[in-house]
């Protein structure tokens, strides 16, 4: 999703040659063809090529993308996704990156209280 979010539109071709790894163009094809039965990506006919494209806007997609992963691993917590990021190793946040989460709880918890 992210390089067609990057390119706007791309053929598996593309979207191969901008994958790191060597993945195979029949495992990109039916990743592809995967996000389109999702409903993620739409394809246009341009001669025998297929081009694809998101249907999704990126922050609907970055924001369920997220909810997947808090679900997946940390039992549907927030509260233990910002406990892992905040207490993990080797993370390092400056005074200003504290502050800034600082003002986002203080905010959440002006709305919640509404």
């Amino acid at each position: 999703m992210d390089i067609l979010y990057r390119r706007g539109r791309a053929t598996a071709v593309e979207v191969m040659e901008d994958l790191s790894g060597d993945p195979s163009y029949s495992t990109v094809r039916t990743q592809l063809r995967v996000l389109e039965a999702k409903g993620h990506v739409r394809h246009d006919e341009e001669g025998l090529r297929y081009v694809y494209m998101p249907v999704v806007l990126r922050h609907a997609a970055r924001k369920s993308a997220l909810r997947h992963l808090i679900d997946t691993f940390f039992d549907g917590s927030t509260e233990k996704v910002v406990g892992a990021l905040l207490g993990g190793e080797g993370v390092r946040l400056s005074d200003a990156e504290l502050e800034r989460i600082a003002e986002l709880v203080a905010k959440a918890k002006k709305e919640g209280s509404r």
